[in-house]
């Protein structure tokens, strides 16, 4: 059998969930079944494809071209030119860890991954020129109804698919994404030569993800600077960790205007190796987006053992459960009082730093590829 899999989006210099997506699930997928001959295709005029381990196995094939992907776009949408498999010499399927736009012959079937609908339920949360490429450079919506199979990362994205883009719900398959093995609890001398080397205050409230409107980082914001008014949080700091994402300059101006602005950081990009380190030393993680179509950071600071608050809608209900403490973003007070909440209550801290390591260890890349592999197999 010969699966094609479109890894374009490995070349993008600057790491969001969907590439984390892409690498942790075909470092497990590509192993499972030597039988079977991958072939990836890779195209960008300015970026180069990461030099992976997995690469180098035996049933794996680069096709690498140079094709800039705005035209690569254009040219699909218009003319239904080039064909992907073709260019592949051939595949049985084509999967696509993100939609990003292609034309198959009429003899490869497709596989597609959506990840969110988060374009199509807060457009205003996106730049114009986001817009352009969501709705009219990609065209998700035919991805989806041109796939023969779909691969929906919570059951929140599956209903978006079926509601907005009138999917039969047979044609979709729930498959949850993983934490990374590097998620994990440290030890004490670790986490101490950690801090020192970020100089990171004792006790601090974490956020981790891009700066965008969605992840409602103004509103974190607003419900630190109301936990501040209380003495008993005069050396607690707020560290913002991420890359710069989009209208972002709502999020930095609501942080100068704050009265505890010396106490709030923004760390900028954070490495997949400082992730844990991060995690583990906060005093409680809160992740208040208004929308996620899985919500990874949430995931991520369980299996690292940080208390985390989360937001109670789209998908962050499925990946915490009753592992962590569910608030409505829209309410500032309330986000204010669950981290009052966890930082005085140290029974409750400890409780739900348990549920959340038995719950993060449900979450596994490895059942992901092994779940995804069926789906290429069977589709």
């Amino acid at each position: 059998m010969h699966i094609g899999i479109d890894v374009r989006v490995l070349g993008n210099p600057i790491k969001s969930g969907i590439e984390e997506y892409a690498e942790q699930l075909l470092s497990r997928l590509l192993p499972l079944d030597s039988s079977i001959r991958y072939k990836l295709f890779f195209s960008s005029y300015r970026h180069e494809l990461p030099d992976y381990d997995w690469l180098r196995l035996p049933n794996v094939e680069v096709k690498k071209f140079k094709y800039p992907n705005h035209l690569l776009a254009y040219s699909t949408r218009i003319f239904s030119w080039p064909k992907i498999d073709r260019l592949l010499d051939g595949v049985d399927v084509f999967f696509s860890p993100h939609f990003l736009i292609s034309s198959l012959s009429p003899t490869a079937k497709r596989v597609t991954a959506f990840h969110d609908l988060s374009y199509l339920r807060f457009p205003g949360f996106f730049s114009w020129r986001q817009k352009i490429w969501h709705n009219f450079e990609m065209r998700p919506v035919w991805q989806a109804r041109m796939s023969d199979k779909i691969i929906a990362v919570s059951e929140s994205t599956k209903n978006d698919l079926v509601e907005k883009y009138a999917i039969d719900p047979a044609n979709i398959k729930v498959i949850y994404s993983g934490a990374s093995l590097s998620m994990r609890l440290l030890n004490p001398e670790e986490l101490a030569d950690f801090r020192k080397s970020k100089d990171l205050p004792e006790r601090f409230i974490l956020f981790m993800g891009k700066l965008e409107p969605r992840k409602n980082i103004v509103g974190l914001i607003r419900a630190f600077n109301l936990l501040k008014n209380d003495n008993q949080f005069d050396d607690l700091a707020l560290v913002v960790a991420g890359d710069a994402g989009w209208l972002y300059g709502d999020i930095f101006k609501e942080a100068v205007d704050s009265l505890h602005k010396n106490q709030i950081r923004f760390a900028g990009h954070i490495s997949n190796e400082e992730r844990a380190g991060y995690y583990n030393l906060a005093s409680v993680f809160v992740y208040p987006s208004f929308f996620e179509g899985f919500g990874l950071p949430a995931l991520e600071a369980m299996a690292c053992g940080a208390p985390v608050i989360a937001s109670n809608n789209s998908s962050l209900p499925e990946v915490v459960g009753d592992a962590g403490i569910l608030v409505n973003p829209h309410n500032v007070s309330e986000i204010a009082a669950a981290m009052r909440h966890v930082l005085t209550d140290i029974k409750l801290r400890k409780t739900i730093v348990e549920k959340g390591l038995a719950r993060a260890s449900k979450f596994t890349w490895q059942k992901c590829a092994e779940e995804t592999l069926e789906v290429l197999t069977s589709v």
